[in-house]
């Protein structure tokens, strides 16, 4: 009951868990493994919009496994994200729309225009 009532106020403590999980995976990664993905988790904070938290804990595993498994291959950062990694990062943040605020709003507007046009489902 208790930790109900805590997470009504702080959010999800199991996805807390499991970001601070990813936080300390992504330490455990190579200096420019992991400079290279905390500059690609800083632009998905700002320009993600997600606000489901769940879908970002899920979203941060998925990049931190894509870079720990590229680190145990030596594969080079390029080849992870080429030459443009704001392309990479948005073609990567497409995988995790549904998350998004902008659908929200989306779908607002969607159903605004329908009213006022009647059609109404």
């Amino acid at each position: 009951m208790v930790a109900g009532w805590i997470e009504k106020v702080t959010g999800s403590i199991e996805q807390k868990k499991r970001y601070w999980q990813y936080k300390e995976r992504t330490k455990q990664l190579p200096t420019n493994y992991r400079t290279a993905i905390e500059a690609l988790d800083r632009y998905l904070t700002y320009f993600g919009g997600i606000t489901k938290g769940d879908t970002v804990v899920s979203m941060l595993e998925d990049l931190v496994d894509l870079f720990e498994q590229s680190a145990a291959s030596g594969t080079p950062i390029r080849a992870i994200v080429g030459e443009n990694p704001v392309e990479f990062v948005e073609t990567f943040l497409q995988n995790y729309a549904e998350g998004q605020w902008i659908d929200k709003e989306r779908k607002r507007l969607v159903e605004a225009i329908d009213r006022v046009a009647g059609n109404e489902p």
